[in-house]
């Protein structure tokens, strides 16, 4: 039992949202025996979703904590991706065991991630809305409102709090942090339905002057439609019109595939926002309380899920005396650059949908001509929307490798020992990877293992699957 059960505290983290961010987060910390309640609003699970694309580098940290093939036997599994102007953006050529995108909906996710957080220790509380937080040198009180059902206020106290509560944060709002940005696209169209005929490619998307189109499987026969109609400028509390979905559907494609039986609509208005810190004091961010951006690229559940891979295991070390304020600083630091990265990459992704007028109808068929001629703009795209290409700053004067995404390095077969790089962070802890015959010694908190090539270079792989060190010989 951590210090902070025995003190006073409700927990050592508090994590507000239990989408893929906050479960993943709460799975992490209580693996690494730190005490975590999940508080959550909605009083129940949904079977509803709006993300479902898991691209290769989230697909690697699921990988490491082994839910990426449970995962993968719930959705369809493509190749690549096709942009605005026409360039296909193939994944298969990835170093990586996941070199392309899976298509799922959100909640298989979600569910997988939760079952592992409770299994783990972790607690979920439902129907626990947060209305406010106060800081001090200790730690943070997190106020939940009464449920539906009645009683008091309740008052949770812990060692930090991390808001994972989307992009309506009441995390952010009690911290009082900016979210500076801009509404990018409005009223766009959502819809889970079925289809009489399956479009000729998956995922499927074109645009018009007047609007776009992506229909996209589930994998279990009902497909998801996001539709968007220039001219249709409503609240998003407005119902869908499904005529008009169908309409703004054919006009895109020439058919509405047979669109039928609709079982959820809604709309939503998408805005590119990122705030200005992470973290403040015993507070942090992540997920769509962080950042967010249009749904062009399927970049932000991903974004999501790779921010609480780089914090869980700091917050679990600074509670166990490692690390510091300069390792929770680091958090930040790494992933304030990647989120600003998303949301250029989305950014222009959803310009280049919408471009109406001759000259920005130009520019998308350029950037699509320059990238079916020139290869290496394809690959970059690949390794930046994949999140295989992302890499965090190392100090002047490193290995080239120091900062970089660990491949999953093949490793000698002993018995008892992973034979991979991905399985062997299963653990959790730092791995060291050391090359064949090399004098390893054991050190307490490193899992040391050995490659199975015939490479000479030794690396320090932290518990997130980034480089910490590295050296020849």
């Amino acid at each position: 039992m951590s210090e902070s059960a025995t003190s006073g505290f409700t927990a050592d983290v508090l994590v507000v949202g239990a989408g893929p961010t906050g479960l993943l987060l709460a799975g992490d910390l209580a693996a690494a025996g730190v005490r975590v309640v999940v508080l959550e609003k909605r009083a129940e699970d949904s079977n509803l979703t709006r993300a479902f694309a898991i691209h290769a580098r989230t697909l690697e940290v699921l990988d490491a904590r082994a839910l990426a093939e449970p995962l993968i036997a719930t959705g369809t599994f493509i190749p690549g991706v096709r942009l605005p102007g026409g360039a296909r953006v193939e994944m298969t050529a990835l170093d990586s065991r996941f070199a392309g995108v899976l298509i799922t909906p959100q909640y298989e996710l979600e569910g997988l991630l939760e079952k592992r957080a409770l299994a783990a220790g972790a607690e979920i509380r439902r129907g626990a809305r947060v209305t406010g937080l106060r800081q001090d040198a200790e730690g943070v009180d997190v106020d939940v409102a009464p449920t539906e059902e009645g009683g008091e206020p309740v008052t949770y106290r812990g060692r930090y709090v991390v808001g994972t509560d989307g992009v309506r944060s009441a995390v952010r709002e009690a911290i009082g942090m900016p979210f500076p940005g801009q509404a990018v696209l409005r009223s766009v169209m959502l819809a889970d339905v079925r289809l009489d005929a399956a479009p000729d490619e998956v995922p499927a998307f074109k645009g018009t002057p007047e609007g776009f189109a992506f229909v996209v499987p589930f994998g279990d026969g009902w497909y998801r439609v996001i539709a968007w109609d220039r001219n249709a400028d409503l609240s998003s509390s407005a119902p869908v019109d499904f005529e008009n979905l169908k309409a703004v559907t054919r006009a895109a494609f020439g058919k509405d595939f047979g669109m039928r039986d609709p079982r959820w609509t809604s709309r939503f208005h998408s805005d590119e926002r990122q705030v200005p810190r992470y973290r403040d004091g015993r507070a942090f961010l992540a997920g769509d309380a962080a950042h967010v951006h249009s749904p062009a690229g399927g970049l932000g559940l991903n974004a999501g899920v790779q921010d609480a891979a780089n914090l869980g295991w700091k917050l679990a070390a600074a509670l166990a005396g490692r690390g510091g304020e300069a390792l929770l600083d680091s958090y930040h630091d790494e992933r304030h650059p990647v989120g600003a990265m998303v949301l250029r990459i989305s950014g222009a992704l959803v310009r280049a949908a919408l471009a109406s007028t001759p000259l920005t109808r130009g520019v998308r068929n350029a950037v699509g001509t320059v990238a079916r001629l020139a290869p290496f703009a394809v690959r970059r795209a690949a390794l930046y929307v994949s999140g295989i290409g992302i890499h965090y700053p190392a100090p002047p004067g490193s290995h080239p490798l120091t900062g970089r995404r660990a491949p999953d390095l093949p490793l000698a077969e002993l018995d008892g020992h992973p034979s991979r790089l991905y399985e062997a962070l299963r653990a959790g802890t730092y791995v060291r990877v050391v090359p064949r015959k090399a004098n390893a010694k054991a050190e307490p908190g490193i899992l040391t293992v050995i490659r199975a090539d015939a490479q000479r270079t030794t690396l320090l792989v932290r518990p997130d699957g980034y480089v910490e060190s590295a050296s020849e010989g």
